[in-house]
């Protein structure tokens, strides 16, 4: 009998299974068994006894050639550790290479990205068939033009045990390019900035960042963000200079409040250079015109405790999306530039009790917003000549949708992502004037077996025990039957108000 497959919200997130092998029952293994030596950590007032605390290594101790004792203790106990594993799974080792094997061959491996357009340029990603890594390209003006090789990831990790490529950013004329990497698997990322025209990568070394950087307007300044050593949280940012050594770079902001993080963006219309600080509860911009690198940050709202704002910029004034007012559902409000405390933030798009705003995009003549009603994705497109407002239309009645970030500011066509449970991972640009799409990628599902037209799914809803109305995602073959004796396989997940999203699993 078919069986139908369920996805419901519930509680908690459920996964049981069981294995029992008599085949286990039978090897003789030593389990291992680290020492205890106890520490007593006191944080917060709270105090604690650690008995493994001495197996936390520094990165140095990691990385030296020469061990002092404590590293070769910890390197010990693991080979101890790892030897007990292969001793008691031994006997699955076949089955384990022909479940590898499987889930390779579900994997396209000379895949790419759909290409999108910036500032010009189409900028492509793509693999290889053997190789790990990406190669990141772009073409000029078409994508009939010759390709340019920007990085191929799996030059550049060859002689790395690990190796992690983030962070591209381009600078306003094409030419520059800077890029993180990370080689020890710790996200303390060093930036490098590599000319695009001759490949050269010029000497310019930031170390311990997050990875991220903008380029102010006059292509040669880059604004990053840098970790504490110790706890990785980011809390300052730089203002670097090309062709100047790091140890010179000038120190813009330095967040103090450990509780948190700081970041540094650009608006999408290339006008400001923004510092975010942002907590749990509590977030806070500065912005800076970036015709003016060595100008000084001005503070858009300072925090406050339940005050939360993100920052997007057109024409004469800031967009927020911000839960101001209590509007725990976010609404969208706007600013002019010229005052921005939030005695002046003006409501756009005003609160609503059912509707989550979780994100917007702004475009020459639409306002994109991404919203969530009864869990469920929604896209409203709507002119800001007011002429037309309308959601994006989909034909499934459970699915996922998510709008990239299209940099291109002066465009009729939105690019979002698309899947469903029958639906693989999509990729579809939409014609915001005309109202028309096109169906730029669809995810390959290998083996030649499946067919979308094969399945159909549904959404229904049930009635918990405190008359909560809870979503029930189902997907089933075509020619199920749907009553009290079909056999299903269920999912459950709540996490305090974060959805599970409806996905397509090839590998199911």
């Amino acid at each position: 009998m078919r069986k139908l497959y369920t996805t419901t919200i519930l509680l908690s997130l459920i996964f049981a299974t069981s294995c029992k092998n008599d085949t286990m029952k039978n090897i003789e293994a030593k389990t291992p068994t680290a020492d205890k030596q106890p520490i007593t950590l006191e944080k917060h007032g709270d105090v604690r006894i650690d008995n493994y605390f001495w197996m936390r290594l520094t990165d140095e101790q990691k990385l030296v050639d020469v061990k002092d004792d404590q590293t070769q203790k910890v390197i010990n106990y693991l080979e101890e550790e790892n030897t007990y594993h292969d001793k008691v799974t031994e006997f699955s080792k076949n089955f384990e290479e022909t479940l590898f094997e499987e889930m390779k061959g579900r994997i396209k491996e000379d895949d790419s990205s759909v290409p999108y357009k910036d500032n010009g340029y189409f900028y492509i990603t793509r693999f290889e068939k053997g190789m790990q890594y990406p190669i990141y390209s772009r073409k000029k003006d078409n994508l009939d033009a010759d390709e340019q090789v920007m990085f191929n990831v799996n030059e550049m990790a060859k002689d790395f045990d690990y190796f992690q490529l983030g962070g591209l950013n381009i600078s306003n004329d094409n030419k520059l390019a800077v890029f993180a990497s990370d080689t020890i698997s710790r996200r303390q990322y060093f930036l490098r900035i590599k000319n695009l025209e001759t490949g050269e990568v010029y000497k310019d070394v930031i170390e311990n960042t997050t990875g991220g950087s903008v380029w102010a307007n006059d292509n040669t300044t880059i604004f990053y963000t840098k970790k504490d050593p110790t706890t990785l949280r980011s809390e300052k940012i730089y203002r670097h200079i090309l062709g100047t050594s790091a140890s010179e770079d000038i120190e813009v902001f330095h967040e103090k409040d450990e509780t948190f993080g700081t970041y540094v963006t650009k608006s999408k219309s290339d006008k400001y250079i923004i510092i975010g600080s942002y907590s749990t509860v509590s977030t806070e911009a500065q912005y800076l015109d970036a015709d003016n690198p060595t100008g000084e940050f001005t503070m858009l709202q300072k925090r406050e405790r339940d005050l939360e704002y993100s920052v997007s910029h057109f024409g004469d004034d800031f967009y927020l999306l911000t839960n101001k007012d209590n509007a725990t559902n976010f609404k969208l409000m706007k600013t002019p530039v010229s005052m921005t405390a939030k005695e002046n933030w003006t409501d756009v798009i005003p609160h609503r009790e059912d509707t989550l705003l979780e994100d917007f995009s702004i475009f020459k003549e639409y306002l994109v917003l991404e919203e969530r009603t009864n869990g469920l994705n929604m896209v409203r497109i709507k002119r800001w000549d007011k002429t037309d407002d309308f959601y994006l239309p989909f034909n499934e009645e459970t699915y996922s949708v998510g709008v990239y970030s299209n940099p291109d500011f002066d465009t009729h066509v939105i690019r979002y992502s698309y899947n469903s449970m029958t639906t693989p991972a999509s990729v579809i640009d939409f014609n915001m004037g005309d109202k028309s799409k096109e169906i730029k990628k669809e995810q390959e599902v290998l083996g030649g077996k499946f067919s979308k037209e094969n399945y159909k799914s549904k959404r229904v809803w049930a009635t918990a025990r405190d008359g909560k109305k809870v979503a029930i995602s189902l997907v089933y073959h075509k020619d199920t039957k749907l009553d009290k004796n079909t056999l299903y396989c269920s999912m459950h997940m709540v996490l305090m108000g974060i959805q599970f999203q409806t996905v397509f699993l090839p590998h199911d």
